[in-house]
């Protein structure tokens, strides 16, 4: 079956989202299937913003894979065919979780994660670090070693300086108006 080009005279009459839908490249699927099989295949759990607090409450280590649109950040798909390899490499070490793309921004502000993909590392509910993009093998190796040998940190934040009364101007060149 070949697909018809709609008439835009038409598209009034049958709606605009209808319309667009029928001429505009499909949307990448919300979840590409090598992440589904991070989930159907190697034990990994899928983690929404309402199961995230009991996930991570539960004990030993935890990676939360921040995955990302695959369209943007393409590597997400590499790090979701590395993942496992790592778990491989630390056996009974970690448990995987996937966020699961609707709670990603929220998420990603909680725990202070600014780069997609990236790694989230928990032991028994406290937040020990991230590792942000794909990385090299030995690097990874590296950074997931320290990671599960690491105490818990605190989350990292965006924090701005705040005005005080005392505070003055700083002169970075720009001419002033008097």
């Amino acid at each position: 079956m070949t697909a018809k080009t709609p008439d835009p005279a038409v598209a009034p009459a049958i709606g605009f989202a209808e319309f667009a839908s029928t001429i505009m490249p499909p949307k990448a699927a919300s979840t590409p299937p090598l992440v589904v099989r991070l989930v159907e295949q190697h034990g990994a759990s899928w983690v929404d913003e309402q199961s995230l607090d009991a996930w991570l409450a539960l004990p030993g280590d935890r990676v939360l894979f921040f995955v990302g649109d695959s369209i943007r950040f393409p590597e997400c798909l590499d790090v979701a065919v590395v993942l496992p390899e790592l778990q491989l490499k630390f056996p009974q070490r970690f448990a995987i979780g996937v966020l699961r793309r609707g709670g990603e921004e929220a998420t990603a502000r909680r725990f202070g994660v600014q780069r997609w993909p990236s790694l989230v590392f928990f032991r028994n509910g406290d937040y020990i670090t991230v590792i942000p993009g794909m990385l090299d093998w030995e690097v990874y190796l590296t950074e997931v070693e320290r990671a599960l040998a690491a105490e818990p940190s605190p989350i990292p934040t965006i924090r701005l300086p705040t005005p005080t009364p005392t505070a003055k101007p700083i002169n970075v060149g720009l001419p002033t108006q008097h």
